[in-house]
């Protein structure tokens, strides 16, 4: 079968549909770049907010209109909360919940018999196995090692949709890393619905910790470059910073820590389990063990009950942390959460306006914190196809992210493939939110 996949939200979908193409190439099916060319697509769901969710409807709409005849898979969180919505959306003929999600290969395999690709013979070697996947697909692999969660945030709905947490065994994801590694990759990012509970839930000898693992992989593999995703600001191992003196040129610098609410009184509220205090002490301890640290954020605006002094409060808080980018959601009253249920709700006009200033403030530090790093030379992994800029064929835009995860823009001569290379770039000046950088490295690559 041709199949076409696609996701919303977290990392960890994105993880799951890269684990998912894997396991549908690995059985003989191909998978396609675009919906048009797909026999069945699959759309891997959010419901983080109603935002997420209302998106989730529209997107798997869009793909039935971009490919009407096309079988459409739903699985994630918006099918697990909402499979009977999800079910009636048109062209769908598959919903899977989160706990199927695994097994999502198999359970599409039934389809192949009446949904043959006749290209299938162009694709196989002559011992009947698949050639090699795109060349030009993600030079960065994103590792599941964990899913769900144990904490109840009165907000969170992904608790419901995910349920407790659960971890992969130490040994199963050095060995996928390893093998990754071998693949060619460049980089493996660890995702998790809770990252920062790995391995505690595992039994007896079994049990871990997400610095165990983190050093297992480092020391274990030849991966280049190992990132860790979103990470609660609580429960890291002592020395947890350690990692990042033992391997500083692996573990990239860059740590996303979501914060929410930059006041006591909120974050007691949505039961988070910090204040800005220890998110302070954390920041700083980090900032001091990792040279070039550049540290990002999730934040809600309009949480029930915040006062704009809580919001000039917060406000002044995340100044002072000096974010080099923030996810920011103006809050969204999710049906079976806490929150949903809290009273003094805050209209939608001052939640607009109060995005709007945090939004303001988090460009601005976020300038600062890309400015300071103007004139230096950092690695940076390029990903994609160049692409021509002021019609001039002979010299080819590539984008890129540093080690600590800022975006990169190079020009290369368009004979040179930069696609998944890793290389020292000169960080020229900043354009926006992007850096434009130089190389001679780049001009001596002979491909």
């Amino acid at each position: 079968m041709r199949v076409y996949l696609d996701q919303l939200g977290c990392r960890l979908n994105y993880s799951e549909n890269d684990t998912l193409a894997g396991r549908l190439h690995s059985a003989g099916h191909r998978i396609v770049r675009t919906p048009e060319e797909a026999q069945v697509i699959v759309l891997n769901t959010c419901a983080v907010t109603t935002q997420a969710a209302s998106k989730s409807r529209q997107t798997a709409r869009q793909l039935h209109k971009i490919n009407p005849s096309a079988r459409i898979a739903v699985t994630g969180c918006y099918a697990t909360l909402q499979p009977q919505d999800a079910a009636s959306l048109p062209g769908v003929a598959l919903v899977a919940n989160n706990d199927e999600k695994e097994m999502l290969h198999a359970l599409l395999e039934p389809w192949s018999a009446d949904l043959d690709d006749p290209d299938d013979v162009t694709r196989l070697q002559p011992d009947g196995t698949p050639f090699a996947a795109d060349p030009w697909g993600r030079t960065r692999a994103f590792i599941k090692v964990q899913d769900g969660c144990n904490n109840k945030c009165t907000f969170c709905i992904v608790t419901i949709a995910r349920g407790d947490s659960r971890s992969r065994t130490l040994y199963d994801v050095v060995d996928e890393v390893k093998r990754l590694a071998e693949e060619g990759y460049c980089e493996a990012v660890l995702t998790g619905v809770h990252l920062g509970a790995y391995g505690r839930d595992l039994p007896g000898a079994l049990r871990s910790d997400l610095k165990e693992l983190t050093a297992a992989i480092l020391a274990e593999t030849e991966i280049p470059r190992l990132r860790l995703s979103s990470l609660e600001p609580w429960e890291l191992a002592n020395g947890f910073f350690d990692l990042w003196q033992q391997w500083p040129d692996r573990l990239c610098p860059h740590l996303h820590l979501p914060l929410q609410a930059g006041t006591e009184r909120q974050l007691r509220r949505m039961a988070r389990r910090c204040t800005p205090d220890s998110f302070r002490a954390l920041v700083e301890e980090a900032r001091a063990a990792i040279p070039d640290l550049i540290i990002t954020t999730d934040l809600i605006v309009g949480f029930p009950g915040e006062s704009d002094a809580d919001f000039e409060e917060g406000l002044r808080f995340v100044e002072e942390m000096r974010f080099a980018h923030a996810h920011i959601f103006p809050f969204s009253a999710r049906e079976g959460t806490a929150a949903a249920r809290f009273g003094h709700q805050i209209p939608k006009t001052v939640k607009k306006e109060r995005s709007r200033r945090l939004h303001e403030l988090i460009e601005r530090t976020g300038r600062i914190e890309r400015q300071r790093f103007v004139g230096s030379t950092r690695p940076v992994l390029f990903e994609g196809k160049g692409q021509i800029v002021d019609d001039q064929p002979e010299m080819l835009l590539w984008s890129g992210h540093t080690d600590n995860y800022l975006q990169v823009l190079v020009h290369a001569p368009a004979e040179m493939n930069l696609h998944n290379c890793l290389l020292p770039i000169r960080l020229d000046q900043l354009h926006g939110d992007t850096l434009l950088g130089s190389g001679e490295r780049v001009l001596d690559i002979g491909y």
